[in-house]
């Protein structure tokens, strides 16, 4: 009969730290697209970008280059940009990914 407490017991015990560790929605923390321009610019390439009520952004193009060859390859150029929540600093990243691979550059990040 005493194990059958102490079961229950901990089983209760398991379900309060569940409950309490659930997180809390906050409806004051929603974000809101603020602008999205776009354009297909067709088969060779495309652009687009968003801008968010929380500071994020975002822009971003490309073309195709070398089309119709062997080398046929797409290169992107684009940004992000967001705002720490913790410390209220605006990161920026302007970034180039072509036929080199990915290459960031940003203030904050390592030369």
């Amino acid at each position: 009969c005493n194990d059958t407490i102490t079961v229950q017991i901990i089983a209760l015990c398991a379900l309060v730290a569940v409950s309490l560790a659930t997180p809390v929605y906050d409806d004051s923390q929603t974000v809101v697209v603020k602008e999205t321009p776009l354009d297909n610019i067709g088969i060779d390439g495309y652009q687009f970008g968003y801008e968010l009520s929380n500071g994020e952004s975002r822009q971003e193009s490309a073309q195709v280059a070398n089309l119709g060859t062997d080398h046929e390859s797409i290169a992107v150029q684009g940004s992000f940009s967001y705002v720490d929540p913790a410390t209220n600093v605006r990161y920026t990243v302007n970034y180039i990914a072509d036929e080199n691979g990915f290459q960031p550059q940003g203030a904050h990040l390592p030369a």
